[in-house]
């Protein structure tokens, strides 16, 4: 996916984000970021077992 960015590239938007969230809060933004990722995970995951139970009741 970062394929294209190159080793000095990763180290200044490293720093970028320390500038620009400060170094106490990245760590909060990075769990409250997997948290939503997961939650979206459950949901698609939720939605999938909802059409296929409609698709199971619909075939009977």
């Amino acid at each position: 996916m970062f394929a294209f960015l190159q080793g000095n590239e990763v180290i200044y938007i490293v720093l970028l984000a320390v500038l620009v969230f400060g170094g106490a809060k990245i760590p909060k933004l990075a769990r409250s970021l997997g948290q939503a990722q997961n939650e979206f995970k459950a949901g698609l995951n939720e939605g999938a077992d909802e059409e296929d139970d409609e698709s199971t009741s619909k075939k009977a």
